[in-house]
């Protein structure tokens, strides 16, 4: 009966070691191993604007349609971006005009110029009783006056080639308008958020549609402070659903280097730190975003911007 109660008591004792063992490992697990449930899924978002401004015509996609690089998302009202090129051909033109009457004032004025350069020479070098003074002087001051004509008529020329090529630019970038007034998608991904319809005035540089990048995927996991000494770059990592489906294998791309401090703003004043004098005895470990490349995505899984997500870190043995 003594060995039975002694083997009841050696029984339960090494139950209760197992117990506190099991539990001991599971809260080692739970505080320092690397994985959170506190992971969101992130993506290049891209605000599509245009460097145009005008009324919409056409809105050429739907809300949460998946558009492929290149495809007409929304149009411009064309007709005042073809008054503007023929406003611009119109202008090339008369530049164009103005250059060739430059250039043929100029021409002939170097004709004359030389003529008269080379009489005042020739007048110059005879002997005073074959020419007089007087001659001689009004053939060097013609000259003079032809060099400085013909001077005045290359700076005419110089200025009408300037005003051509202005021409040019204008009419390219009236053309460069033109091709504007289309907006394409800028790379493959999917249209959210819709909030545009024909008759919007777009104003240049203003976002008017959001079109996340289908091939920038990644996951955002919040580890706790506690379990960062096992987190490494280069780890596997196991990215899970809440929802359930296929797991996506993916590896740590890298850490953030700082998180902001809630308790410690910096003062607007003279820029010294503004700390809270309350604090509460119960402090939570704070959360570092590490960054989770997907290595590929199985087929069928669909991910959204803000899906929550199970990280579980697999360490290399190096580490």
């Amino acid at each position: 009966m003594k060995t039975q109660s002694i083997l009841r008591a050696g029984f339960t004792l090494t139950l209760l070691v197992v117990a506190i063992v099991l539990v001991r490992m599971l809260w080692l697990d739970y505080m320092f191993s690397p994985w959170t449930r506190d992971g969101r899924v992130r993506a290049k978002v891209v605000q599509v604007a245009t460097d145009v401004s005008g009324l919409v015509s056409e809105v050429r996609v739907k809300d949460n349609q998946l558009v492929r690089q290149g495809d007409v998302l929304f149009v411009l009202d064309p007709a005042r971006f073809h008054y503007a090129v023929a406003q611009a051909d119109a202008d090339l033109q008369r530049a164009q005009a103005q250059m060739a009457q430059a250039k043929a004032q100029m021409t002939a004025s170097e004709t004359s110029f030389a003529m008269k350069r080379a009489q005042a020479a020739r007048r110059a070098n005879l002997a005073g009783d074959v020419i007089s003074d007087e001659s001689r002087q009004d053939s060097a001051s013609l000259a003079r006056q032809s060099a400085s004509s013909y001077s005045a008529d290359v700076a005419a020329y110089s200025a009408a080639e300037a005003l051509y090529k202005a021409a040019v630019v204008e009419r390219q970038t009236a053309l460069l308008n033109l091709t504007r007034s289309e907006v394409h998608a800028p790379s493959d991904g999917y249209i959210t958020n819709l909030n545009l319809y024909p008759g919007d005035f777009a104003t240049a540089g203003v976002a008017r549609m959001a079109l996340i990048d289908s091939h920038s995927f990644w996951v955002y996991g919040y580890f706790e402070e506690t379990k960062l000494p096992h987190v490494h770059v280069g780890d596997q990592a196991v990215v899970r659903l809440i929802s359930g489906g296929k797991d996506i294998q993916g590896h740590v791309d890298s850490l953030a280097s700082g998180i902001a401090d809630r308790d410690n703003p910096t003062s607007n004043g003279d820029l010294l730190a503004d700390v809270n004098p309350i604090f509460t005895w119960v402090r939570l470990a704070q959360r570092v975003p590490v960054r989770i490349h997907l290595d590929q995505i199985p087929a069928g899984v669909r991910l959204a911007m803000g899906m929550t997500r199970t990280v579980t870190l697999q360490p290399q043995r190096s580490h």
